[in-house]
């Protein structure tokens, strides 16, 4: 018989992770494609080829897209055991949150006031969803 809290926990540590992976490397996409628009080419079909070839071939793109898409297979899978309504706005809370920080870590406009206000709003709404699905999974355990 598992806990039906500790089950919480665990997704919960999962939908962080997956919040971290897409959140994070969302500025970090955005630095890898600087000079995409360098990249000129004569048919719409060579000008994709072309922009592809940039992007995967750049590291800096490269390590933060397959990063993002790992937290996409976390994602997948979690949902497996976590509650719909639960794992998705968490996970895009959370990032919006993660993007916010590691912008501002690499140096860009973080937003000021009304940014610390929009985070600690998305923190509260994180934290009443979470105490919303753990105290049902604790009546759902106790149902006779």
């Amino acid at each position: 018989h598992v806990n039906p809290l500790s089950l919480c926990v665990v997704e919960m540590l999962w939908l962080l992770l997956v919040a971290a992976l897409w959140g994070a490397t969302n500025p970090l996409l955005k630095k890898g494609t600087v000079g995409i628009e360098h990249v000129k080419e004569g048919s719409r079909i060579s000008q994709l080829v072309a922009e592809v070839k940039f992007l995967f071939l750049n590291i800096k793109y490269l390590l933060p897209f397959l990063l993002n898409q790992s937290g996409s297979v976390v994602f997948y899978i979690t949902l497996a055991t976590t509650d719909l309504s639960l794992a998705v706005p968490t996970v895009n809370s959370l990032s919006f949150l993660f993007t916010l920080l590691t912008g501002k870590l690499l140096g860009e406009d973080f937003g000021g006031k009304r940014a610390v206000l929009g985070m600690v709003l998305t923190m509260l709404g994180v934290t009443l969803c979470v105490v919303s699905s753990v105290s049902e999974a604790e009546n759902a355990d106790f149902t006779p």
